[in-house]
């Protein structure tokens, strides 16, 4: 869309016609009859620190402190923070949550100033001519006078023309006024139409747009006659007086009644060249350019039949909403609630000691003419008198089906974002389906399913972040550490004369080598290992000589005293009995060195490199189990020899020494044999086992 074309279609004067749209009663002719009044302070104002469109400021007082009317409260970092000012001049006794002026009533926190009755301004320093100041020097008083869109929305109004600079082409002043009851815009437009011209003026000046268009809807006579007046001979702005059709003055709206141009979805009327701003945001863009004054009342209409002194009155922000009722006779009743904004767009207040805020434009107590408790609910029948009428082309009737079942895609994907919430569909339903309300809880549960995804992207972002910068800390000190390593090993090199990391690393690969050898019985020129399979067969070797040795000394022994004459029948039996200590002595011995040798055989086993450990296992459980059962069998046979000899010494009468001796051999050669049987079978079970 070309902005060209917005200009060429301004410059034609002509006016368009919106799909949709209602004309329902006006009741502006109970409160537009009277001037805008000032009403009495309240003894304790309550001012939140958020009224607007964005976040909160710093809070810049402590309880206790003085403050002056107009002294700011609060500090922001950017123009989406807002400062918040003092109405009047008093103390802070308190910093707290309160009632907030919402349709939940939640608590928000809240600056609660008592009055002294004073009144008294901070020190001001107002200028006669705005042109004396810069662009940015405007923009940045705005936001500090905390000046936000009184027409509803409460945008940031630097942040606003910030964005807007050097790309308006065409600057819309609102003062449609188009919702029932509401007639605050009027009386402003009627009482202070210079102030407000000359705020628009200040607008112009600044965002240098080539058309300035003032656009008033046909039921305000009286203040389009006093705007014709204070433009008469001049040529700067525009005056457009519109039909009166709600919700003409919704900026979409009233951009297709100006350039007959519909706004596409999702396009802001900027990216087409378009500033919109409300009669009240100018009139309070002159009071802080001129007058210097910050944001801290605004106009509020109060009227309905529960009321009998209706009108428009300056109400300063932080007043409780139940001083201004008290103030023009209000009648309390219990059956009739009251209401924030108008018919169409406003809600019944949670409580009547809500504070005023930027937001509150209009007050209405209604009795029971005005007012009847809602309808029960009925099932939609489909009728489509809400999609007659919605301004925007949506189709209600499927949006409150989505927003029923909390079906959130379908509801993105029907453009629920697009609603105004003007409440015609629930105006028109015949069903009473308060369409309006299913809406407005769609749309909050979608901002928080949003807010949610948003706060886990970024905390995403921030986690990784946080691994890359953990990572190359790592990073830096690993190579720091190999710089300082590096570094050592350096100067350990230069002193020793050799690399001390070469070296620790040639003296590795030998051990490992000289290991590996171990392990596999293979020497370093490649030839076969056997040292210790030598050695355990040397070993066995001088063990049986030695005791061949000692048998044949025995044997000797015994053939000499064979021999010699026995004195004495009684010594021949013990020799033989010391014959048969001895061999079972050996034999002993023998068993003990056998089980030895199949020890060490074991453990060279485990020591060594087993191609399979379980067969290596099952070998030398087998040669342990040979060995003892031989030992076994030749102690068992030694004994039971040595037995027999007795029993037959015992039973047969020793008249001949010389047989006892004979005897005494013959024993002593059994002993030999089964020893030298059992040593043979030792060997054949080792060299099993090795092999």
């Amino acid at each position: 869309m070309q902005q060209n074309d917005v200009l060429s279609r301004i410059r034609q004067g002509k006016l368009w016609e919106f799909p949709g749209g209602i004309h329902p009663p006006e009741m502006k002719k109970q409160s537009n009859q009277k001037p805008i009044r000032s009403l009495h302070l309240p003894k304790h104002f309550y001012v939140p620190i958020v009224q607007h469109s964005g976040s909160a400021g710093n809070i810049i007082v402590q309880i206790g402190d003085k403050v002056l009317k107009g002294q700011p409260l609060t500090q922001g970092d950017d123009y989406r923070q807002l400062p918040v000012h003092s109405p009047t001049s008093g103390k802070v006794i308190a910093i707290q949550p309160y009632i907030s002026c919402h349709p939940s009533g939640m608590a928000e926190q809240t600056i609660v100033i008592e009055t002294d009755g004073e009144d008294q301004w901070i020190v001001r320093q107002p200028i006669d001519n705005f042109l004396s100041l810069t662009a940015e020097e405007i923009i940045e008083k705005i936001y500090q006078a905390g000046i936000a869109g009184l027409g509803g929305a409460v945008f940031p109004t630097s942040r606003k023309l910030q964005f807007a600079e050097n790309r308006c082409k065409v600057l819309i002043i609102n003062g449609a006024e188009c919702e029932p009851y509401i007639t605050c815009d009027d009386r402003l437009m009627q009482d202070y139409t210079d102030e407000m011209i000359e705020g628009i003026r200040i607008l112009r000046y600044v965002l240098r747009p080539e058309e300035v268009v003032l656009a008033v809807e046909d039921n305000k006579p009286r203040a389009i006659k006093a705007i014709k007046k204070a433009l008469k001979g001049a040529n700067d702005i525009s005056l457009r007086v519109i039909p009166t059709k709600y919700p003409s003055g919704a900026s979409d709206q009233l951009v297709q009644i100006l350039t007959g141009l519909e706004i596409p979805q999702g396009t802001r009327t900027i990216e087409m060249g378009i500033v919109m701003q409300n009669v009240g945001t100018a009139f309070a863009i002159k009071r802080a350019i001129i007058d210097d004054e910050p944001l801290i009342e605004r106009v509020v209409t109060l009227t309905g039949d529960k009321i009998r002194n209706k009108g428009n009155v300056w109400a300063r922000l932080g007043t409780p909403i139940i001083h201004l009722l008290e103030q023009v006779d209000y009648q309390p009743d219990e059956r009739f609630p009251v209401f924030l904004g108008g018919p169409m767009m406003g809600f019944i207040l949670p409580s009547l000691q809500a504070p005023v805020t930027k937001t509150a434009n209009c007050i209405i107590a209604p009795d029971h003419f005005e007012y009847a408790p809602p309808q029960p609910e009925r099932n939609c029948i489909r009728c489509s008198s809400c999609s007659d009428a919605c301004p925007v082309g949506l189709l209600p009737q499927q949006l409150y089906w989505f927003a029923r079942s909390e079906d959130h895609d379908k509801s993105k994907d029907y453009h629920l974002d697009a609603c105004i919430e003007c409440g015609i569909c629930a105006y028109v339903c015949p069903s009473y389906i308060p369409l309006i309300q299913y809406f407005r809880q769609e749309k909050a549960k979608i901002a928080d399913i949003d807010e949610k995804a948003r706060k886990a992207e970024e905390a995403k972002i921030r986690f990784e972040a946080r691994e890359a910068r953990l990572n190359k800390e790592k990073e830096a000190r690993a190579a720091r550490i190999q710089q300082a390593a590096e570094k050592r090993r350096e100067e350990v090199s230069h002193s020793a004369g050799e690399d001390p990391v070469k070296a620790a690393m040639a003296r590795l690969k030998a051990k490992k080598a000289e290991n590996t050898m171990k392990e596999t019985g293979i020497k370093a020129d490649g030839t076969p290992d056997n040292s210790e399979l030598m050695a355990q067969r040397r070993a066995r070797r001088l063990a049986k000589q030695a005791e061949q040795q000692l048998q044949e000394q025995a044997v000797s022994s015994e053939q000499n005293n064979a021999n010699s004459e026995p004195e004495d029948p009684r010594k021949a039996a013990v020799a033989a009995a010391l014959a048969r200590a001895k061999a079972k002595k050996t034999a002993q011995q023998s068993q003990q060195h056998t089980q030895e040798q199949a020890v060490s055989y074991e453990q060279n086993n485990v020591n060594s490199e087993p191609e399979d450990p379980r067969k290596a296992a099952v070998a030398a459980a087998i040669a342990r189990a040979k060995a003892k059962k031989t030992a076994q069998q030749s102690q068992q046979h030694t004994q039971e020899q040595a037995v027999s000899s007795e029993q037959n010494n015992a039973n047969s009468e020793p008249e001949d020494p010389r047989k006892a001796a004979v005897a005494a051999a013959i024993a002593r050669a059994k002993a030999k044999k089964a020893a030298q049987l059992k040593n043979k079978d030792s060997d054949e079970n080792n060299h099993k086992g090795l092999s």
